[in-house]
């Protein structure tokens, strides 16, 4: 099934549409409960883009975080088109107003693979999509330090055996939209996650980084695959790739150590 120009524009319109609502959610939150904004905003911006989905796409199945409910495909068994969505991905940050290391994710996987997607990072005014097809970009060359972007509250040990072996920098940053989000634009090199994901947790990354010619894997180096029964999909290696040999290499002597 050919995937159409239109499904990347509409993919990028509903990450930032999404995004320009939790914005204005955040700058005005019901009762000043940020402790509860974190929930609303998943379930507002579920909301929309359900509703949207429904309205544009109905023929296609669709997998949410939030829910799974559609009123054409609602198992998504033997469905070519799924769209794969996190309505906010980095619940926390989103919920502390100063952060902006969260996003919001739109993805559309045909036949498991991961063509199509948005990651809207609404705090930075920012959406990166497949829209353009970033695999003519020139990459910028690995610097002597590499810089690896980790998660500030759960770290995997992988990326400390990574770090070490590559003379690296370890970056903290919050949702796993952003990190991966920094790699395509060049502020990291090295997207490492182990400690367990599902598939609306990097779809939409996984989409955008493939377009801009980066390397994009699970971590024993085989391709990651969508709109399984099961959406559980445990670990994931973005990076430049001119270190994803070096990487998964260590990767695979630390596993049989």
């Amino acid at each position: 099934m050919k995937v159409e120009h239109d499904d990347h524009l509409f993919a990028a319109d509903l990450a930032t549409r999404a995004g320009r609502l939790l914005l204005d959610l955040r700058e005005a939150p019901p009762d000043n409960d940020f402790p509860k904004l974190g929930d609303i905003g998943d379930q507002r911006s579920h909301e929309f883009l359900m509703e949207s989905l429904s309205e544009f796409r109905p023929e296609d199945a669709v997998l949410s975080e939030e829910g799974t409910a559609h009123s054409v495909h609602p198992n998504r068994s033997d469905v070519q088109r799924v769209w794969i969505i996190d309505p906010v991905d980095g619940t926390r940050e989103y919920s502390e107003p100063s952060r902006t290391d969260w996003a919001v994710h739109v993805a559309l996987a045909i036949d498991g693979k991961p063509v199509v997607g948005a990651v809207a990072l609404p705090a930075l005014d920012l959406t990166l999509s497949t829209v353009n097809q970033l695999t003519d970009r020139a990459l910028d060359p690995v610097p002597t330090t590499p810089r690896i972007t980790i998660s500030r509250s759960r770290p995997p040990s992988e990326s400390e055996l990574v770090c070490q072996a590559l003379a690296g920098e370890m970056i903290e940053m919050g949702s796993a939209g952003a990190k991966a989000m920094a790699v395509v634009q060049g502020e990291a090199d090295i997207y490492l996650h182990s400690g367990g994901q599902y598939e609306w947790d990097n779809c939409a990354p996984a989409a955008v980084a493939l377009s801009a010619g980066l390397h994009v894997s699970r971590l024993d180096g085989s391709s990651l695959s969508y709109n399984n029964s099961d959406p559980w999909l445990p670990d994931l290696l973005i990076c430049h790739p001119d270190l994803s040999e070096t990487v998964l290499n260590v990767l695979h002597k630390a596993k049989e150590l």
